[in-house]
């Protein structure tokens, strides 16, 4: 072992709890986001290919839909983690550094209160729109639905992780 990947072992070690568990989650979510855009990529080539010369696929565009809205919330996620996501910041970058600090810290609040209701509203659409089914696949709604508590949650951690750290700086 290298003394650099010594170091790195060390300090993942060292490293909270919540953070390593986001970016254990961050790493999942980015392969699923991956897939998902691989799989809406092969839907849809498949869905020209049997449009043009066998009978068009009835379930193709209901699943490229789920999955684009899927991909763009766990898109979300994953801007979430890295910080890459909309802000304007030049405020902020105006301000002397304990404010600039309350700022962070009640962007992250108010995106954690957010992404709460997200997760809460999205499991109680989970219950109530069991008995429907999709049209075109005939799958339970709540599959669909899950996907707004699941990357709600996912969100939700990341904000808390970037909380912690917000709040361990100086």
């Amino acid at each position: 072992m290298t003394e650099q990947q010594g170091t790195e072992r060390r300090d993942e070690a060292t490293r909270p709890p919540l953070l390593r568990l986001s970016d254990g989650i961050n790493r999942i979510s980015e392969m699923v986001l991956f897939g998902m855009m691989l799989a809406m990529i092969a839907v849809t080539t498949l869905q020209i290919i049997c449009r043009l010369f066998f009978n068009a696929l009835i379930w193709s565009e209901e699943l490229t839909t789920y999955l684009l809205v899927a991909a763009s919330l766990l898109g979300a996620a994953v801007a979430f983690k890295r910080g890459s996501h909309i802000a304007v910041t030049f405020v902020a970058h105006k301000l002397p550094s304990p404010l600039r600090k309350g700022a962070a810290l009640l962007v992250q609040i108010v995106g954690i209160i957010f992404f709460a209701v997200i997760a809460f509203y999205g499991a109680e659409l989970m219950s109530s729109e069991a008995q429907q089914t999709t049209p075109a696949m005939g799958i339970s709604m709540t599959w669909i639905y899950a996907m707004y508590p699941l990357i709600g949650g996912i969100i939700l951690l990341h904000l808390l992780a970037g909380l912690a750290g917000t709040l361990r700086s100086s």
